[in-house]
């Protein structure tokens, strides 16, 4: 059990550990280079910014991924803390100068809560950011067992849900569903600068979600993007290869040659078929407590309607079915699967069978469904 925690950089991520760790009565010490942000941090109740009297328990360094081993070393150097953990979303670079340069790699196991916001610094904190979102640990071949267990106490402290996987294979992973998507952001939303003011009038709600993320501090991704540029440029090679054929495709389409139209036509709907294949493939979101309740209805017109309209009567919306529908054969009964948190599962079990529905509730799937720690040291 975590009794002391040290956090070493107190942006959104820090600040958001320390405030989680704090409200669960863990004494936190802050560490900063800006007087500035500790203060902040400190302010928000985050913890205090005197430095411990003896070693804490784990310290986390919440630093850019080229800090990660410098940092680490110069705080094992001077005995912050028994274990120390990160939270850089590049592991394979910093695992590796931390096994060449740390004093002490058997201390130390990375770790990255898939977890943030388009806003950076301390004011940006949230105890809860974490509160049901992955948070990846990747132990090195030397990473202790006790160092390894105190990162699995902090991500029970601020609610994650933890997996484990190699630093490679997670770096190679972040680089398509992180890194790209952010300078695919950014790239869009910068071609919006010098347009004339009217542009700016005909933003819409879309464009707003595709770029938020670009507002990321940008010496921050820069770090990220060198860090991991090798898998970055794996994934923005095969971008280009789709985007040479997409745009292919609307020039065809742009200039209505009729000898291209078809196939132009045919490639486009593709490749937006293939990306709404590829969402609705995803799995619901990992929860550290989640479960599914099952409806059986009769395949008659509107049945599906009344069923919805009554689970949204209890608060569980449309975006609660878990796709597809799936049908028992032929025109038989369908099951109706609505996948949320299990507290709420219960009652929507309850209600929905006071109210006449044939349900079937399973308390827990997170046998099913749920990260598995695989790989941890023994």
């Amino acid at each position: 059990m975590i009794r002391s925690l040290a956090v070493v950089g107190t942006g959104l991520i820090g600040t958001s550990v320390a405030l989680a760790a704090a409200r669960r009565g863990v004494t936190v010490h802050l560490l900063d280079a800006s007087a500035s942000a500790v203060r902040t941090a400190e302010l928000l109740g985050a913890g205090t910014a005197r430095p411990p009297e003896e070693p804490v328990d784990l310290a986390v360094l919440a630093v850019p991924p080229s800090k990660v081993a410098d940092v680490l070393s110069e705080q094992q150097a001077r005995g912050l803390a028994r274990s120390y953990t990160d939270v850089a979303s590049v592991k394979a670079g910093p695992e590796r100068d931390v096994l060449a340069r740390a004093p002490r790699p058997t201390h130390f196991v990375g770790g990255h809560p898939l977890a943030g916001r388009e806003r950076s610094g301390p004011l940006a904190a949230r105890p809860d950011l974490f509160q049901d979102r992955v948070w990846v640990l990747t132990p090195s071949r030397l990473t202790s067992k006790p160092a390894f267990d105190r990162a699995l106490d902090l991500i029970g402290l601020c609610g994650g849900v933890p997996t484990v996987m190699q630093s490679g294979a997670h770096d190679e992973t972040v680089a398509l569903t992180s890194h790209a998507p952010h300078l695919m952001a950014s790239l869009v939303a910068a071609r919006l600068g010098g347009r004339s003011p009217v542009s700016a009038l005909l933003v819409g709600q879309g464009f707003r979600d595709a770029t938020r993320i670009a507002r990321g501090e940008a010496r921050l991704w820069t770090d990220i993007i060198e860090t991991n540029a090798a898998e970055v440029a794996g994934v923005l090679t095969a971008l280009q290869t789709d985007l040479t054929e997409l745009l292919t495709a609307v020039q065809d389409l742009s200039v209505r040659d009729p000898r291209n139209r078809a196939r132009s036509r045919r490639n486009l709907t593709g490749l937006l078929e293939r990306g709404i294949a590829a969402l609705e493939a995803l799995p619901a979101p990992l929860t550290a407590d989640t479960a599914h309740v099952d409806v059986t209805i009769t395949a008659r017109p509107g049945e599906l309607a009344r069923l919805l309209d009554t689970a949204a009567g209890y608060g569980a919306g449309a975006d609660t079915v878990a796709a597809p529908v799936a049908p028992h054969g032929g025109d038989g009964p369908l099951v109706i699967r609505f996948e949320l948190a299990a507290a709420e599962a219960e009652t929507l079990a309850e209600k929905l069978a006071a109210a006449g529905w044939d349900v079937v509730h399973e308390d827990d799937i997170r046998d099913e469904t749920g990260p598995a720690l695989v790989g941890a040291p023994g």
